[in-house]
């Protein structure tokens, strides 16, 4: 029997830590919560959720070190980071009057119009709550593995990556203006939506994760 995938799924206090760990060990991950940066060295991936707001998820990365953590992981092994994690990669959000964040993706985090319209013509809702399809730019690409195109997943967000690579977009996503819905740099993928909460398709996305070979 081959070993399971040790994944350090991150705590710093901003993370849906539980959610994440279910759906993770429910895809055969061997899932340890942690901000020990000795742990995260010795994991085979690392998963970088967060939830709340981008000022207070800095101020807790800081806190408890993952900020550097997330920097360094970057560079040796698989990483994921989901929601408030993926838009705490780029370089400075608009939420809270403006957060500087890890810098690590180039672009920025900006908040929903609330004059764009959706397809009936009425003005969106904000936040950007609950199922919405995606559009992958390569179902080829062994993330996406077994996910069709338009596949629905869960999101609850009122601000979104803007990234200055397009090439880094991996799937995006219709809310009144088509918008980066995930990222697939290198050894770092990173979703807007909420994997752990949509069901056979996230599940199926976080499987595709642990197994992934960079």
């Amino acid at each position: 029997m081959s070993k399971a995938t040790k994944v350090a799924l991150l705590d710093y206090g901003m993370g849906n830590l539980h959610s994440v760990s279910k759906a993770l060990s429910n895809v055969g991950a061997d899932v340890i919560i942690t901000n020990d940066p000795k742990v995260v060295a010795a994991a085979d991936k690392i998963v970088f959720p967060g939830v709340g707001g981008m000022r207070d998820c800095m101020i807790g990365m800081h806190e408890a070190g993952i900020d550097d953590v997330v920097r360094d992981a970057i560079f040796n092994k698989p990483v994921m980071a989901i929601c408030v994690g993926m838009q705490a990669l780029f370089e400075q959000s608009a939420e809270n009057g403006g957060t500087a964040c890890l810098g690590i993706l180039k672009g920025s985090v900006e908040a929903f119009d609330p004059t764009w319209k959706d397809q009936q013509g009425a003005a969106i809702k904000i936040p950007h709550m609950g199922w919405n399809t995606i559009n992958s730019m390569d179902l080829e690409h062994p993330l996406w593995h077994g996910i069709e195109d338009n596949a629905h997943f869960y999101f609850v967000h009122s601000y979104y990556c803007d990234p200055a690579n397009s090439s880094q977009v991996a799937a995006v996503c219709d809310y009144g203006q088509p918008f980066c819905a995930s990222i697939i740099k290198d050894n770092l993928f990173a979703t807007q939506f909420h994997p752990e909460k949509s069901h056979t398709a996230g599940l199926q996305l976080l499987k595709n994760f642990v197994a992934w070979d960079v």
